[in-house]
C-alpha cells in the first residue's frame, strides 16, 4: 500500500494529537483514508502510544478474538427497500460526515464504507462491532435506524 498525505490528513498518538514526526520506522499505525487502487489517501493517522502494547521482534498484526454471538435485533427507521450490497459507495466529506455521525451514536466500531442508497440516505457499514453492522443516516446527517 502506498499512503498519501493530504493538507486536511491529522495526526494522533493514542488520543492526543500529534505531528508527523510522531511516525518512526517500526512504529504502528491505523491508516483511515479513502482508497483508490493500493493507494491511501489518509484523512487520519493514529500511532499507537509508547507503552500501548507489545512491540515484540516481527508481529505486525492485532490479534482477532471473537465476540459473543448476539441476537440481531432493529431500531429506528430501516429503508423499506434495502437489501444488503445495494447502493453506491460514497467517499471524501459525505462519507467522512456519515461515518462521524454512525460513530457518535454507536462508539467503538469501525467504519470501512458508506453506501448511498435510492432513497437518498447513506448506510455506515460498521465492522468490528457485534451490534450494529449497519447504522443508517438521514440526508442531513442523523441516525434514524440501525441493525
Amino acid at each position: 500500500m502506498t499512503i498519501k498525505e493530504a493538507s486536511t490528513t491529522t495526526y494522533r498518538k493514542g488520543t492526543s494529537s500529534t505531528s508527523v514526526s510522531a511516525i518512526t520506522t517500526g512504529k504502528s499505525v491505523l491508516v483511515l483514508g479513502t482508497t483508490s487502487g493500493t493507494t491511501i489517501t489518509a484523512t487520519q493517522v493514529i500511532v499507537q502510544p509508547t507503552g500501548g502494547g507489545s512491540a515484540t521482534s516481527s508481529a505486525k498484526a492485532v490479534p482477532f478474538q471473537r465476540g459473543a454471538p448476539s441476537t440481531s435485533k432493529k431500531v429506528g427507521q430501516i429503508p423499506a427497500n434495502y437489501t444488503e450490497g445495494s447502493g453506491t459507495i460514497v467517499s471524501g466529506t459525505t462519507a467522512n460526515k456519515a461515518t462521524e455521525a454512525a460513530l457518535a451514536a454507536y462508539p467503538g466500531g469501525v467504519v470501512d464504507r458508506v453506501v448511498k442508497l435510492s432513497n437518498g440516505e447513506y448506510e455506515a457499514h460498521n465492522i468490528g462491532v457485534n451490534w450494529p453492522h449497519h447504522v443508517f443516516v438521514s440526508q442531513d446527517f442523523k441516525v434514524v435506524g440501525a441493525f
